[in-house]
């Protein structure tokens, strides 16, 4: 085959490969795709992302959202059952971009580890925060890192893991535009009791 054939030929392969890569599946009856689980719903589509049960003109979002009360799993004082005592014992902060506890911190980790020995009908709460630099991911990731990192160290102590619960915050609750240095408050793992 000569070579403008043959060039010919591959370019003509490729746009017919590529071509069967951009087709999108029809969304299906309840607004996701077949298998992937994306909802293909736009903002516009009934407020709120929730589908209508079918053959109800008169339906409306309030016939099946109910408001959130005091017996959810996780609220701002309550998580997976258990009543959050906050203030207790101190957070612990960290490097930028890091997850390892510095010499400086262990004593406070110390401190938590002798107040859980002392009172078995605790649990402990760890979430991982951290500033605004980096993607949500990142942050996420690196929030989780650190309530791990603090978790394994208060193993080293003597808690056991099953009394240990991480929850990675991330970003969430970083304040944004702060230099790396007055964002230092949200590079910590707040420890937080747990009671039942």
């Amino acid at each position: 085959m000569n070579k403008p054939a043959h060039i010919f030929f591959t370019l003509l392969l490729a746009v017919f490969l590529l071509s069967g890569c951009t087709r999108k599946q029809a969304p299906s009856q309840y607004g996701t795709e077949t298998g992937g689980g994306n909802s293909s719903l736009s903002d516009t589509d009934f407020g709120s992302g929730i589908i209508p049960p079918s053959g109800s003109d008169d339906w409306s979002p309030d016939d099946v959202l109910t408001a959130r009360g005091a017996g959810d799993i996780n609220s701002d004082d309550m998580y997976n059952g258990f009543t959050k005592v906050k203030g207790v014992l101190p957070s612990i902060y960290f490097d930028f971009d890091s997850s390892s506890v510095a010499a400086s911190e262990r004593a406070k980790l110390q401190q938590a580890a002798n107040y859980l020995e002392q009172n078995p009908g605790y649990h402990l709460l760890v979430e991982g925060h951290c500033d605004w630099y980096g993607t949500s991911e990142y942050n996420l990731a690196l929030g989780d890192r650190r309530a791990n990192s603090i978790s394994n160290y208060l193993g080293t102590l003597g808690i056991t893991p099953l009394r240990i619960e991480k929850l990675s915050k991330g970003s969430l609750e970083a304040t944004s535009g702060l230099s790396k240095s007055q964002s230092s408050q949200d590079r910590r793992a707040d420890l937080i009791l747990l009671k039942k």
